[in-house]
C-alpha cells in the first residue's frame, strides 16, 4: 500500500460517514506509530496533577509522536521505576506508518502495551496521577489487563487511544472528557481538569482542541521545522519515507456515560 494518499483523499472517505452530531470542527487526529524523535533542548509542557491516596498508582499520560501524539496509561507502586510491562496503550500493530493510515479507513490489529517513547520524559505532553491503595490498584490492573486481552483492533473512527486510556478512567470512576476525538495533550489536560476541581474544563474541550490544532510545537513535523529539534539524532524506528500528514473529520462529542464498576474511593465527583 502507497503512503501516497492525499489529505484531501482521508478527509473525504472520513467526512462521507459524518452525522449532524459532529461539531463543525476540522482537527487531524491521532498518531501513535511510537515513531520516536530526538527532542534534546526541546522542552515540553507536561503539566501534573496528583489526586488520590495510597501507594500505588494510575498515570494516565499524553506524548509527543511523529504527528499529533498518543494517549496511554502507566502505573505501579510509587516510587519504583516503572518498566514496559507497566504500560498500557492502544496503537497500530508493529511500526509501519502505513499500518497507521490503513486505520483511518478501516480498524487495523492492534498492540496495546509499551510503545517507543512512553517512558521518556522528554516527550511527555501532559499527565495526570491518581493514587490507589493496594486493593483498589489490583482491580484497576485486573481491568486493564482484560481490556489488553479483548483489544484487538485500532480505529480512528471506532476504538482510538484515547477511548482505550476512557474506558479505563471510567473504570476507576473518574469523569472523562466528551469526546475522543481530540488531541492526546487536551484529552488528558481536560481529564486531569474535571477530576481536580475545575468544573469549566467539560466547557472547553472544543476550544482547547482548536487552540492545540494552532500550536507551533503539537508535532515533531512542526518542531524540526522550527529548528527545536533535529532528526539527526532520531529513534531508530524512524520511517524510511514521509510519515502522512492527516487530516480527518470533526469532533464527535459522546454521549456515552462513563461506566461507574470498580469506583475508587479518592475519585473526584
Amino acid at each position: 500500500m502507497s503512503l501516497a494518499i492525499t489529505v484531501e483523499d482521508i478527509m473525504q472517505w472520513t467526512l462521507m460517514g459524518s452525522s449532524s452530531t459532529r461539531l463543525p470542527v476540522l482537527l487531524t487526529l491521532i498518531v501513535t506509530t511510537g515513531l520516536g524523535l530526538s527532542m534534546a533542548g526541546a522542552q515540553t509542557s507536561s503539566q501534573s496533577e496528583t489526586s488520590g491516596s495510597g501507594q500505588y498508582y494510575v498515570e494516565f499520560r499524553s506524548r509527543q509522536a511523529w504527528d499529533y501524539g498518543h494517549t496511554f496509561v502507566v502505573f505501579g507502586r510509587v516510587g519504583e521505576t516503572p518498566g514496559k510491562k507497566n504500560v498500557a496503550g492502544l496503537s497500530p500493530k508493529g511500526d509501519d506508518p502505513k499500518m497507521w493510515l490503513m486505520g483511518h479507513y478501516m480498524p487495523v490489529p492492534s498492540d496495546t502495551g509499551w510503545t517507543d517513547g512512553d517512558l521518556e520524559d522528554r516527550y511527555i505532553t501532559s499527565r495526570y496521577r491518581v493514587l490507589l491503595n493496594k486493593d483498589q490498584y489490583d482491580r484497576v490492573v485486573a481491568h486493564i489487563r482484560e481490556l489488553q486481552s479483548r483489544s484487538h483492533f485500532w480505529s480512528v473512527e471506532m476504538y482510538n487511544c484515547n477511548a482505550f486510556v476512557a474506558d479505563i478512567a471510567g473504570f476507576m470512576g473518574l469523569k472523562v472528557p466528551s469526546s475522543s476525538w481530540i488531541y492526546p495533550r487536551v484529552f488528558v489536560s481536560n481529564l486531569r481538569k474535571v477530576n481536580t476541581g475545575h468544573p469549566e474544563a467539560a466547557a472547553q474541550l472544543i476550544s482547547d482542541n482548536v487552540k492545540e490544532m494552532s500550536s507551533p510545537t503539537r508535532d515533531g513535523r512542526a518542531m524540526i521545522a522550527a529548528g527545536m529539534i533535529h532528526p539527526g539524532a532520531a529513534a531508530t524506528t524512524r520511517p524510511t519515507s514521509p510519515a502522512p500528514n492527516v487530516t480527518i473529520g470533526a469532533i464527535r462529542v459522546l454521549n456515552r456515560p462513563a461506566s461507574s464498576a470498580g469506583r475508587t474511593e479518592n475519585s473526584s465527583e
